[in-house]
């Protein structure tokens, strides 16, 4: 007979998950002296566990909600703004994507009249 040896398995499951908590909780402390948006994500990553871990831990979650930094506080200064040549250069690779659009909905639009056509000519 096999002895139980679950208790050690979850003293080990504990220990991981307090050590994960610390590890959270170190995060929030420095992410908390930031003033730039924190997401869910970023403290994942700074903290070393999994996102999906993170989202069963209510409690962790609320002190990531009271230290999180509204959108309206971030700051909005040109260092976050785009530069007015990338603006630019967007505007100009929408407007040629536009023309590109464009140009093939006029040849759908002439296959599919051809295509009306040769249906009518089929039926008489």
């Amino acid at each position: 007979m096999r002895t139980d040896n679950s208790q050690h398995l979850l003293a080990a499951t504990r220990r991981r998950s307090d050590r994960a908590r610390q590890q959270v909780e170190e995060a929030l402390k420095q992410l908390g002296q930031t003033t730039q948006p924190v997401t869910i994500s970023e403290l994942a990553r700074r903290s070393g566990v999994s996102r999906s871990w993170l989202y069963t831990q209510p409690d962790l979650l609320e002190q990531f909600q009271q230290r999180k930094v509204p959108a309206k506080m971030a700051p909005t200064g040109p260092d976050v703004r785009a530069s007015e040549a990338s603006i630019q250069r967007r505007l100009e690779l929408a407007h040629k994507r536009i023309r590109q659009l464009t140009d093939e909905n006029k040849r759908l639009e002439e296959r599919l009249a051809r295509a009306h056509g040769a249906l009518r000519e089929a039926r008489h």
